[in-house]
């Protein structure tokens, strides 16, 4: 920089503080000191904002055209989120502001303000409502606390999708708000305005889909597996798919395993693309006359045939002006251009009108494009160009191999089957039964399955099933079905004959009970009937195999998505403080109000099964213990569960009652709050479990820190407290202070209930630590001779 100036001195300090307070601007953005706007703060044209750590940023950019849009953009250049898409700003600048009622909106010389939220008008404590850009590239308006976390949301972009699925975000609908989310493709690279191409979640027939106005285009066909029928395998290995239907909303949503979430973008000729180059949906290449990978069929023009295909060219083409049609509609890209190329016999190709950003058409009219000169600068067009089928003699060989293949390996797994099958169902065969659900003779032939059937039943529509029948449901438990290993034997996903899916447990052959000891246990579950208990469907009694069934449940367990970094983030403070009312209602039900007091003894996050709807159920019986009413402790020397989550009277004395559950649920309860393994905490300077760890915060009177970092401050605090206050509480040492299921539940949901103050919690020094290495596993210390309940109302499904 050469400055011209007499006075060096005043000159050179001019200059030293415009450097300064330049590269102390850029400091600020990108150590994310200005994530915010407060009320009366606006961002211009000449500035960014940007989240906490720099992930994201928000901030005006001006098209070439001069139109000008408010965009969010995550890896430097990546624009996830227009706000004004469809309202660009045309002439001068755009400023974006949180006004002091707590509008925020855009506001230009040229338009009326655009209002991208506005409270409600009864509304007048907006004082603590601020705009925050998060790392996830979510802009959001919150209300915060006097300690600054957050109250609640009022307004996100993430309820607002334009063209790009992170992981959280929803494709369905809000019955009670009528709003839909759906991720609409931009004009072109280069125009964000709303273009024709729709992803959709259809919620009757459970399937994405891809419109153009209105018209189907693509179905990514129904969800099995964890897998979409035609989606490439490949793209989604990673994923995790969410369904939720029920009376307020409708919604399809997914999680990856990943640090970096990937991203869905709808492009703008109808195709799906991840952000890892994954091809999601290819409506691109649907013709009306395919249905390769998801493509519909529809009546397409008869000048068009099962061979045209359109390809993409470069080059010079010498077409005269007269065998050309201009379509001058700047809401038209290159997929409607395609469209409309493809329905006119007389179109054999087309460009983009506009180079700057690529909107309107050109069709390029007669019976083929040949004859243009190819360069190697020139312009981009498309053509329909003939694909002709592929035949001959290498087809045949190739079709023979493969039927030759499958042949051998029906002959071989036919083989196998009917070894496997022999024994169970040559009693099927003698009786003539013929119905899918039958009743099998035991070999020890003590007990009578329709007696069984009829005696466990007692309007709870229970089953006894054939060994054949379960083996055709779990595809003869194949590997591909399996859903886990649990500790009395494996589980499978099982598809009965009306198309109700179930999990079928599979009992080790080892256990070593017998049938009387199974039917008896058989009778006590069948027994157990709440909402928030896995249900028991049935049971397979064959040789020496003893089979239950279980309703089934399509979100797995709650570990599955609690201690997952990016799963966790599906897990709203709503969702969780819903799940904690759940188990303490199942838990006073086992307590109090079933036939006979069940003590669980495992109760665990891999034990908590949660539904479509995200309801959790208790599950895995296979440790439990049944009491009479008069019972209150029992003595035992067979210590069964898993560290970390037992009381101490149990671990040390064998002494276990309703009191050890609730030291385990106060250690769940601890978990969901803080999304962290009780036994896998470990702090540098303390050797402290998160019990540990959390009576430590409450001490200092920042008990709050224990949240759930991915919760990003979007809980009740009042509530989140109450929570830790009553976790701790269910933890104290002495079986005799911790309190009882009904007492935990009023506590947790009546806030004028008064809680007594929670003493040092036991097991304070939680593990040992031998040479900077961490031990916590599942412990069995088996000389006993009291009963226990061995068979599992289920598995952690993994």
């Amino acid at each position: 920089m050469v400055c011209c100036c007499k006075l060096g001195t005043p000159c050179l300090l001019l200059v030293f503080t415009y450097m300064w307070l330049w590269s102390n601007s850029i400091h600020n953005i990108k150590a994310g000191e200005h994530d915010s706007l407060k009320l009366g703060g606006t961002l211009n044209d000449t500035h960014q904002l940007c989240s906490e750590n720099g992930k994201s940023c928000i901030r005006f950019f001006q098209q070439t055209n001069s139109t000008t849009f408010l965009d969010i953009l995550i890896r430097d250049d990546f624009v996830i989120w227009t706000a004004n898409r469809n309202q660009p700003i045309t002439n001068g600048s755009g400023i974006l502001s949180l006004d002091n009622t707590g509008v925020l909106k855009i506001e230009s010389e040229d338009w009326n303000p655009i209002i991208l939220y506005s409270p409600p008008p009864q509304s007048t404590n907006n004082i603590s409502t601020v705009a925050t850009l998060l790392d996830s590239g979510n802009f959001v308006v919150q209300q915060l606390n006097p300690n600054g976390s957050t109250k609640r949301i009022l307004w996100q972009s993430f309820d607002y999708p334009t063209d790009n699925l992170f992981p959280g975000m929803k494709l369905g609908v809000n019955h009670k708000t009528g709003r839909s989310w759906s991720l609409v493709s931009w004009v072109s690279q280069t125009l964000p305005t709303s273009g024709n191409f729709k992803l959709e979640w259809e919620p009757k027939e459970r399937e994405l889909v891809i419109t153009r106005i209105g018209k189907v285009l693509w179905k990514s066909g129904k969800l099995i597996k964890n897998r979409f029928e035609h989606i490439p395998e490949d793209s989604q290995h990673k994923y995790s798919y969410t369904i939720v239907s029920n009376e307020d909303e409708d919604y399809f949503t997914f999680t990856t395993s990943n640090e970096d979430p990937v991203t869905w973008t709808m492009y703008q000729n109808g195709q799906v693309v991840s952000s890892d180059g994954k091809d999601i949906a290819k409506a691109d290449k649907c013709y009306g006359y395919n249905n390769d990978g998801g493509c519909q069929k529809w009546e397409i023009p008869t000048c068009r045939d099962s061979s045209d295909v359109f390809e993409s060219k470069t080059g010079y083409l010498n077409f005269s002006s007269d065998v050309t049609r201009r379509e001058r509609n700047r809401s038209y890209g290159i997929g409607d251009c395609q469209a409309i190329c493809w329905s006119n016999c007389t179109c054999a190709g087309f460009m983009s009108l506009d180079e700057d950003d690529e909107s309107g058409c050109i069709f390029f009219l007669g019976k083929s494009l040949e004859g243009f000169i190819s360069v190697s600068v020139a312009l981009k067009f498309n053509m329909i160009v003939k694909k002709p089928h592929r035949r001959g003699t290498k087809k045949w060989i190739w079709l023979s191999v493969v039927i030759a293949t499958s042949l051998l390996i029906v002959c071989t797994s036919t083989l196998f089957i009917v070894k496997n099958r022999r024994k169970c169902m040559v009693e099927d065969k003698r009786r003539g039964k013929v119905e899918t659900e039958m009743h099998d003779i035991t070999s020890e032939g003590s007990i009578d399955m329709k007696d069984l059937e009829d005696e466990l039943n007692k309007g709870h529509d229970f089953k006894v099933f054939s060994y054949a029948s379960v083996m055709e449901a779990t595809d003869n438990f194949s590997s591909e079905n399996k859903l886990g290993q649990g500790g009395f034997g494996p589980v499978y996903k099982g598809i009965l004959p009306t198309g109700r899916e179930v999990a079928v447990k599979r009992l080790s052959k080892t256990s070593g009970q017998g049938v009387v000891e199974f039917k008896n246990e058989l009778k006590l579950i069948c027994e157990l009937q709440h909402m928030n208990l896995v249900q028991l469907i049935g049971c397979c009694i064959c040789e020496h195999e003893r089979i239950l069934i279980y309703e089934y449940m399509s979100n797995k367990s709650l570990d599955f998505f609690l201690f997952d970094s990016t799963r966790s983030k599906l897990l709203n403070w709503s969702k969780r403080f819903n799940i904690i009312e759940g188990i303490s209602q199942g838990l006073l039900y086992l307590h109090k109000y079933s036939r006979v007091k069940i003590i669980h003894r495992d109760l665990k996050a891999g034990n908590i099964l949660l539904d479509e709807n995200m309801n959790p159920k208790i599950s895995d019986f296979g440790m439990a213990r049944m009491f009479t009413l008069q019972e209150s402790t029992v003595n035992t020397n067979r210590i069964v569960g898993t560290y970390g989550y037992m009381s101490p009277e149990y671990v040390m004395e064998g002494v276990f009652s309703t009191k050890s559950d609730i030291y385990s649920f106060g250690v769940l309860l601890l978990e969901i709050v803080s999304g962290r393994k009780n036994n896998s905490f470990y702090d540098v300077e303390h050797p402290l479990n998160l019990v540990g760890h959390a009576w430590e915060l409450w001490k200092d009177g920042v008990c709050l820190k224990l949240m759930d970092p991915s919760l990003n401050g979007m809980f009740d605090p009042d509530e989140a407290q109450r929570c830790i206050h009553v976790g701790l509480l269910c933890v104290e040492h002495y079986a005799k202070d911790r309190p009882d299921m009904s007492d935990i539940i009023s506590m947790l949901t009546n806030k004028s209930v008064a809680i007594t103050m929670p003493t040092r919690p036991a097991f304070y020094f939680g593990r040992k630590i031998f040479e900077g290495e961490t031990y916590s596993k599942s412990i069995e210390s088996n000389t006993d001779s009291t009963k226990e309940i061995s068979t599992s109302a289920e598995v952690e499904q993994r």
